[in-house]
């Protein structure tokens, strides 16, 4: 699966993408990320991508031409299943979502920055819009560390052990099971007994009860 990143900060990229399951999707051959530098798409003699708004107002607008040639130049050389713009008023990011996308191929991702991007962007190249939450940050990038991270870590064979992703915190719309590893005693805390009984069947309905209690008690519209 390949991911392309525009951005006009890519250093805020670099340690993210290069460490733990990130890293290993990429050295197994599992995923590609490319981050490309917005200002190398500028025709402007300064490479600024940036200018004043229309009507007046506070802040730069970042404007249509370096993205529209970075886009286009990267469609000329494939299909993109989606073409993505991490912003505060997009659908907001869920496992659901995350699973879909990672059945994708090709996906490309803007990064906003500044007042945020000239509309005609996102009315002529975006398919979809998403945001990791309701809250605003600087830029596009940490949000799009976020949104593929949540993606390729679901890709068959980056996990070493593949049905992990599938008993995460929201695959099933329930929130994770309380987990425990050695010591089974640490200090008077116990691990439950039940945990070490060994009976598989009871040790999964112990799981699921706890997980549809604690989803009761933490996220309760996970359940309606």
């Amino acid at each position: 699966m390949r991911f392309d990143i525009i951005t006009v900060l890519p250093g805020l990229l670099e340690s993210p993408f290069a460490h733990s399951i990130l890293q290993r999707a990429q050295s197994k051959g599992l995923s590609e990320i490319i981050v490309h530098n917005l200002r190398d798409y500028s025709n402007h003699k300064q490479k600024s991508v940036d200018d004043y708004q229309y009507g007046g107002g506070s802040g730069m607008v970042m404007t249509i031409e370096p993205f529209a040639n970075c886009i286009e130049k990267l469609k000329s050389e494939r299909e993109y299943d989606e073409v993505i713009f991490m912003t505060p008023d997009g659908e907001t990011l869920n496992q659901t979502m995350a699973n879909e996308l990672s059945g994708k191929k090709n996906i490309i991702i803007l990064c906003g920055h500044y007042k945020g991007i000239d509309q005609r962007i996102r009315d002529i190249f975006v398919t979809r819009e998403i945001s990791i939450g309701d809250f605003v940050l600087s830029g596009g990038e940490l949000p799009a560390a976020v949104l593929v991270d949540s993606i390729v870590r679901l890709l068959p064979g980056v996990l070493n052990d593949e049905t992990s992703a599938l008993s995460d915190s929201f695959q099933g719309e329930l929130l994770d099971a309380p987990v425990y590893t050695r010591p089974a005693d640490w200090k008077g805390h116990k691990v439950p007994d039940i945990l070490l009984s060994g009976n598989e069947a009871k040790i999964n309905e112990w799981r699921h009860d706890q997980a549809l209690e604690r989803t009761q008690k933490r996220r309760p519209d996970l359940l309606k």
